[in-house]
């Protein structure tokens, strides 16, 4: 399949650097992002009583569950470039 019929799950930000979910498969992807995220946050907290060490630990859960969304638009959306207004012609 060439890369112009190719579904996209995601398409690029027409203000910024980005995407955003075009399809159900997209959508489901993001709120399965932030569902772990949230599921993260709550129990992280439950470990660490200072902030310090949960300020820590969350920033790297954060940067271990953003990765593979970032994989997984790039695979599945539009090449993301600086925009402001549009495509570029």
């Amino acid at each position: 399949m060439q890369n112009s019929q190719k579904k996209l799950w995601f398409k690029a930000k027409n203000y910024g650097w980005g995407w955003y979910p075009v399809t159900w498969q997209g959508w489901l992807v993001l709120i399965g992002y932030i569902g772990i995220l949230q599921y993260r946050v709550v129990t992280v907290h439950q470990m660490f009583d200072t902030v310090s060490s949960f300020t820590w630990r969350m920033f790297f859960e954060v940067i271990f569950i953003t990765v593979p969304l970032i994989v997984i638009c790039y695979a599945k959306g539009e090449k993301p470039e600086w925009r402001w207004g549009g495509k570029k012609i």
